[in-house]
């Protein structure tokens, strides 16, 4: 499977930015879809998880009632919508496909996100 990302960009403190990845290749196989991020000098962190069948959604604490996670289902396009960012939120963003197969998992090629002061 390959997953694209768009949308990053580089917004003030307090602004908004939605995240977009699209999968493409065997995507039926795919039962979660999340979003992870990397800042500089630090590891690859968790910042949101949605499962295929039910939406089931869970955040990091760090983004919790600011990020909003979903899915549009059958395309299994995923989306972050961000708000009220901060300057911590600054990171390449990636998306990652989860699934029982191999063949149905993988990451995105990740996307750029700063938030300026």
């Amino acid at each position: 499977v390959r997953l694209a990302e768009s949308g990053g960009g580089l917004v003030q403190a307090g602004g908004s930015l939605t995240l977009s990845c699209v999968p493409s290749g065997d995507t039926f196989s795919i039962n979660g879809l999340a979003w992870y991020r990397q800042a500089p000098g630090k590891q690859r962190e968790l910042v949101a998880s949605i499962t295929v069948v039910g939406g089931y959604t869970s955040y990091a604490d760090s983004v919790k009632g600011r990020f909003t996670i979903s899915t549009d289902g059958a395309k299994k396009a995923l989306y972050l919508q961000m708000n009220n960012l901060k300057p911590e939120d600054t990171a390449v963003y990636y998306c990652k496909a989860d699934s029982p197969y191999s063949f149905a998992r993988g990451w995105g090629q990740g996307t750029q996100v700063t938030v300026t002061s």
